[in-house]
């Protein structure tokens, strides 16, 4: 009797080598179709999604080499020590971009130079990614990261069509981040698998080069409307502060579980699927933002858009301190990622509406600090801190509460000064 060979079992890398192939299949449409579009938003696209596809590729190599690769209470100080330099990026670039970015003409030189210091500070690091050049290399490859982040701001006023509006226009280049993201993901893992940390950081170099390219493909940007709100010394805009508590509290969240989920699966020894799965939620969740903000009615007030998102993820949290398990942990991280999108889009189009020609560069450059900082403060809690996952999930809906109920009572307050004023 002859033996009957089993099925083979296929490895981890060629698995993602296929799966990248059929995103990059998949993305291939879209992309085209923007490189042949006239529309000066679809150009700037192209160069939102190389940047974020070389990003992503960047976190495959850092997360092997910081996170995954380490034993977890090492890991945790790897990440603490690598947030605490994700303080200092705004701070370094903040100043210079202020006189760049409250006019128009330098924004397109600004975004060349940071794709194309990226993809030049990353052929540099890939070879000495083992060696203590990596925290700096990182910072430099995060200093420059956050300029293309704020000059986003100013090009996406610049060119989004008055038909379309700043909301559907970053919710358009939302998409595009996702797609690239999930694009690029998969090569990370099948050039890591092959060649080490190195392999996804030389293919992030060439994205990055791309994209360099592709920014000499922009248009000159038009100037914005007129000023429709006072602008203080520092970008203080009065008409944003209420909606900034809402978003800087999104994002604070954000970061929060995102690393209370990290060391919780580490601990549990969680297989290392439930990453990619949970991080996969997070994009779809992004995505699905990105998708249905663009119609919601725009006579719905970025109070009740807050409010929703917060209630939603509260709620999402309460399910899970009752059950640990994949399933719903997956469904929470997608309605995480979509309230805490929704946020940022609300914000982003009223802060981009608000902030007037000659001082685009202060309003921005404040919010993005703001939001960083939150981001990384909720971050180095669970980085820090001996919080399980039970004991975090409950801070978490604690304070999603707090941010609904004073969403709520802001609301009212404002409610009652429009009808004093009319």
């Amino acid at each position: 009797m002859t033996d009957v060979p089993g099925p083979q079992r296929v490895p981890l890398w060629q698995l993602a080598l296929f799966g990248a192939w059929s995103s990059l299949k998949g993305a291939v449409h879209p992309l085209q179709r923007m490189w042949r579009s006239d529309d000066p938003i679809d150009t700037y696209a192209l160069c939102h999604f190389t940047s974020v596809a070389g990003d992503a590729l960047l976190a495959v190599a850092l997360a092997d080499s910081v996170f995954f690769s380490l034993p977890a209470g090492e890991a945790k100080l790897k990440v603490a020590a690598y947030l605490g330099l994700t303080m200092l990026p705004l701070a370094l670039a903040g100043p210079l971009l202020v006189p760049l970015m409250d006019r128009a003409g330098p924004r397109r030189a600004v975004s060349f130079a940071a794709a194309a210091g990226r993809a030049a500070v990353a052929i540099y690091a890939a070879p000495r990614f083992g060696t203590l050049l990596l925290f700096p290399s990182a910072l430099i490859l995060l200093v420059l990261s956050k300029v293309h982040a704020i000059t986003k701001n100013g090009l996406t006023t610049a060119y989004a069509s008055r038909g379309e509006g700043l909301m559907r226009a970053n919710a358009r280049l939302g998409r595009i981040a996702a797609i690239g993201a999930v694009v690029a993901v998969p090569f990370g893992v099948a050039f890591l698998k092959i060649w080490g940390a190195a392999g996804p950081i030389y293919l992030a170099a060439a994205v990055y080069a791309v994209s360099a390219l592709l920014n000499l493909r922009l248009p000159h940007p038009h100037t914005s409307a007129p000023p429709i709100a006072p602008v203080g010394p520092r970008g203080h805009i009065p008409d944003l502060a209420g909606p900034a508590v809402g978003a800087v509290g999104l994002r604070a969240a954000s970061g929060f579980l995102l690393f209370l989920l990290a060391f919780s699966l580490r601990q549990e020894d969680a297989p290392a699927y439930w990453f990619a799965v949970l991080a996969a939620g997070g994009v779809v969740g992004t995505f699905l933002a990105d998708v249905v903000a663009p119609r919601v009615p725009t006579t719905t007030r970025e109070e009740a858009v807050v409010i929703a998102c917060v209630s939603a993820a509260c709620i999402g949290a309460l399910l899970a301190f009752e059950i640990f398990g994949l399933p719903l942990l997956t469904i929470y991280a997608v309605v995480a990622g979509s309230a805490t999108e929704f946020g940022r889009l609300a914000f982003q189009s009223l802060m981009q509406r608000h902030a007037p020609e000659g001082a685009q560069g202060r309003v921005f450059v404040r919010y993005e600090v703001l939001f960083q900082l939150a981001w990384v403060g909720g971050a180095f809690l669970p980085a820090l801190l001996p919080i399980d996952f039970r004991t975090g999930i409950l801070i978490l809906a604690a304070f999603y509460l707090a941010l609904g109920l004073a969403s709520v009572f802001r609301a009212r307050a404002r409610h009652r000064a429009d009808e004093a004023d009319a």
